[in-house]
């Protein structure tokens, strides 16, 4: 029997790793979050499979791949050039842009949660811990704290941002079934329908600038604001 080499080789590693941080099992609390969903579903506009389909995959070319999926995007080089000044400007960018409370609060939050894992895995962590230290944010957003572990992971651009995209679509049908509800059937069509629009949403998200990023999505807006004192809810967004 052939012995297997120890040490995987280098897109192995990269591909493995984005896995792993596209997971809903990274302890992230992206869980616990509907982005928006169950303020969508209590004010009528999803009630079903096809309408929270078409919900979700919206959102995934208006609002995410214009702002988080585009942030990721240019913070894994900037990371990778160690450009602190670009890190600090992507991040404050993201707090700025954030339209609710609890939007602002989900960003910080899972942006410190990744912190917390990172230095959870000590020297498995590929440095991850000590690079988000060393930028000095305060807090780090969800999209920066992840970029600069993907940057670390050494995937292609593309890849990462597929795995981003990826767990945020895999979570977002999870929290359509439970808040609809629907059956896990119809989420895995909505998630299939969302794997296929992936690629055009990465793809747009690389193409923009800083002067074409964009966070605005009034209705979405809107509706988070609602959700921060809607009467009963699942979800912290």
């Amino acid at each position: 029997m052939n012995e297997v080499s120890a040490q995987p080789v280098p897109r192995v590693h990269g591909l493995l790793r984005t896995l792993w941080l596209a997971s809903p099992a990274l302890p992230v609390g992206g869980f616990s979050y509907s982005e928006g969903l169950e303020g969508a579903i209590d004010a009528g506009l999803v009630h079903n499979e096809h309408s929270a389909a078409d919900w979700l995959a919206d959102q995934l070319h208006l609002a995410l791949a214009r702002s988080d999926l585009a942030v990721v995007a240019q913070a894994i080089p900037a990371w990778q050039a160690n450009d602190l000044t670009r890190i600090a400007a992507l991040n404050d960018w993201v707090l700025a842009t954030r339209e609710t409370q609890e939007f602002r609060l989900q960003t910080e939050q899972m942006g410190r949660s990744l912190l917390v894992w990172a230095q959870s895995l000590g020297a498995l962590g590929d440095g991850v811990y000590e690079q988000l230290l060393s930028a000095h944010l305060q807090p780090p957003t969800y999209p920066v704290a992840m970029a600069c572990a993907a940057a670390a992971a050494g995937a292609d651009l593309h890849d990462s941002l597929s795995g981003f995209a990826f767990g945020w679509a895999e979570n977002m049908v999870q929290a359509a079934i439970k808040s609809v509800p629907l059956g896990q059937s119809a989420g895995q069509r909505i998630l299939a329908r969302l794997v296929r629009e992936i690629p055009a949403a990465v793809d747009h998200a690389v193409s923009l600038d800083d002067d074409h990023r964009q966070a605005f999505t009034p209705m979405l807006a809107i509706l988070s604001a609602r959700h921060e004192t809607q009467y009963s809810r699942l979800f912290r967004s």
